[in-house]
């Protein structure tokens, strides 16, 4: 008895359909955790945000501005449910602040090497979140 190919056909069509935005969605949020979170960081200075920014290859060309947030993913994640609310017309504030490093490039060139300062707080923070997950760091939201 010999199998029809139509029926292994539809299975490979349909992942190619399912699997794809699910991926992407996955690409966002590791490269959001890569470029935005640190859960336990070490020094929180000058020389701490030089060596993020390098270590998370955003100095080529230098970054003008990243924040580090300090939590875990699951509270990060969790923004996106009932640890957030609504906030503009596609982002999520968190409930409550967290420990934040924020580096801004102080240095008058694009190019490497990248000179940064650091400003430590504790602050709200403000995300966008595709289907439950972080994407997106609001750079321009400093809470009161």
């Amino acid at each position: 008895m010999t199998m029809s190919p139509c029926p292994l056909l539809l299975v490979f069509v349909l992942g190619l359909v399912v699997i794809p935005p699910t991926l992407a969605q996955n690409e966002r949020y590791e490269k959001f955790l890569r470029q935005h979170y640190d859960a336990k960081p070490n020094g929180r200075d000058d020389r701490y945000c030089e060596s993020m920014m390098k270590e998370r290859k955003l100095t080529s060309p230098c970054k003008d501005v990243n924040t580090f947030i300090h939590g875990t993913k699951k509270n990060i994640r969790a923004i996106c449910g009932k640890k957030g609310s609504p906030y503009g017309e596609n982002f999520r504030i968190s409930n409550s602040p967290f420990q934040i490093t924020t580096c801004t490039h102080s240095g008058a060139s694009p190019r490497p090497p990248c000179g940064y300062r650091a400003f430590k707080d504790f602050r709200y923070i403000v995300i966008a979140c595709e289907d439950g997950w972080p994407v997106h760091f609001d750079e321009s939201f400093i809470s009161p």
